[in-house]
């Protein structure tokens, strides 16, 4: 680490990894149902590719990581943007099916690169005790990445059409985020391995540790309720006798809980353990699914109820990015964090498709959130007994 945070890092990080979610994720949620009115391919079969783009990020993921840890994120980041401009422009000339699957694991590899994890381990790595709050500053800016490009990208696409508007995401990609890359991640990055194997050594001590494994375990289930819950909470809501319209309300006040959250983690960072912060972010998760399993209204009430669960989501997202580093240090962040990353990013991928298939099976969505709740209780006990058995946790990050 650097005596002083590098300047300019931060602000660089807000800027790219803002555009990168709208570019690479948030986009495809608004253009899917207009890409198979287009194409003729079922909106399951593209979900479908889009998933396994998020797949490919989680296992190229481990790479990035490992790659990050010793020589710095300039590279790692700069050729993901690289990538995901490639992959964004493929999608945009996809004439086949198959050529689309082939341009969304490119846009995976190429997220890998940009989203959340290698940020996090520059941030981590280079603000040292100062990380809570530039990790504050990075989740609250991007958080917004939905709220700028969501509207913007469905404007392009009604003037234009999807596939040129994914064309201007690849050029966007290519003209921002590729420069700022370059010019904000070159400063010196001194890695903490001794060069003699012992880091990769500790590394792997570390990732066979009972520790780690039911941490991970934890935390993938958490992240697995948690995705499945957020996407079936309008089919939720709707069942519950709320119009389409107000529960996309709901679900949007859901992302002003996000916000809530995100504020309120580094003000508990100073008077609660690692510990309490993985029990109250995952508890919480799993506390509000349930209750938005049992709690049949008013409309008032569902929507103050999805408002709380976004604010859980929210802390959850810090707890995440700050868990390493509590439990077994900043110096081997990126490689280790690379790692837990990929069974997360599989979580994100199947959560979807749980909640649909649990839905099927119980005949309803309301025994479907108390499945999902069930399931985020049994992550929270498996990752307070990780947390409990690890050898250096950190009392206070930060």
């Amino acid at each position: 680490m650097l005596s002083a945070p590098p300047r300019g890092v931060l602000a660089a990080l807000c800027v790219t990894v803002t555009i990168s979610y709208g570019a690479l994720y948030y986009a495809f949620a608004v253009l899917a149902p207009t890409i198979a009115s287009d194409t003729g391919w079922g909106l399951t079969q593209i979900t479908a590719a889009f998933s396994g783009g998020l797949l490919m990020s989680g296992v190229a993921g481990v790479f990035v990581g490992r790659t990050i840890q010793a020589g710095g994120p300039r590279r790692p980041m700069t050729a993901g943007a690289v990538i995901g401009a490639v992959g964004l422009a493929a999608v945009a000339v996809a004439p086949s099916y198959g050529t689309f699957v082939l341009a969304m694991l490119l846009c995976g590899t190429g997220a890998a690169g940009l989203f959340y994890t290698p940020a996090f381990a520059a941030i981590t790595h280079w603000y040292g005790d100062q990380r809570i709050r530039a990790l504050t500053t990075l989740t609250l800016v991007a958080g917004f990445a939905s709220t700028v490009f969501a509207p913007v990208v469905s404007v392009l696409a009604d003037r234009t059409s999807w596939r040129v508007t994914y064309a201007v995401l690849a050029v966007l990609l290519l003209l921002v985020v590729v420069p700022v890359h370059l010019s904000a991640l070159r400063h010196p990055w001194v890695p903490f391995d001794d060069h003699d194997g012992a880091g990769a050594e500790r590394d792997s001590i570390v990732l066979r540790s009972p520790a780690f494994v039911l941490t991970a375990v934890g935390a993938t289930a958490a992240t697995l309720a948690m995705f499945a819950a957020l996407v079936a909470l309008i089919p939720l809501l709707v069942e519950r006798g709320m119009t389409p319209t107000l529960a996309a309300w709901a679900l949007g006040l859901g992302g002003a809980g996000q916000f809530l959250g995100r504020v309120i983690f580094p003000r508990l960072t100073a008077v609660t353990g690692v510990q309490h912060r993985v029990l109250g972010g995952i508890g919480a998760i799993a506390l509000t699914t349930l209750a938005l399993a049992v709690v049949p209204g008013p409309a008032a009430v569902l929507v103050a109820l999805s408002v709380v669960a976004g604010t859980a989501r929210g802390f959850y997202t810090l707890v995440g990015a700050t868990l390493v580093a509590d439990l077994w240090g900043p110096e081997r962040y990126a490689a280790l964090n690379g790692v837990l990353g990929a069974p997360l990013a599989l979580a994100a991928a199947l959560g979807p498709f749980l909640g649909a298939w649990v839905a099927d099976l119980a005949g309803g969505y309301p025994a479907t959130f108390v499945v999902l709740a069930a399931l985020a209780a049994v992550g929270a006990a498996l990752a307070m007994l990780g947390v409990r058995s690890a050898p250096r946790p950190v009392a206070v990050a930060g």
